[in-house]
């Protein structure tokens, strides 16, 4: 089946495979840019945020419970929580 009137014409043809080679170039690209700005964002730290409890002194056994929970939520060797 061909293509009517002057959508049969090579330069049309031509025209449409650039346009859509283009576009599937540009949005390869900015999926790319958004995935490296959301992995570099991910690797920041975040800001430091003072809480009264703070400056409350903890008992060692306090101590030795809140390094548990920390040991815990740290990130493990794949990037996802232990």
């Amino acid at each position: 089946m061909s293509l009517p009137g002057q959508l049969s014409d090579p330069r049309v043809i031509t025209l449409f495979g650039l346009l859509a080679v283009s576009t599937v170039a540009l949005l390869s690209l900015s999926l790319r840019a958004r995935a490296r700005v959301r992995r570099e964002r991910a690797h920041t730290p975040l800001a430091r945020v003072w809480h009264p409890q703070e400056t409350t002194v903890l008992t060692p056994a306090e101590e030795h419970a809140f390094r548990q929970v920390v040991s815990r939520l740290s990130l493990g060797a794949a990037g996802r929580l232990r």
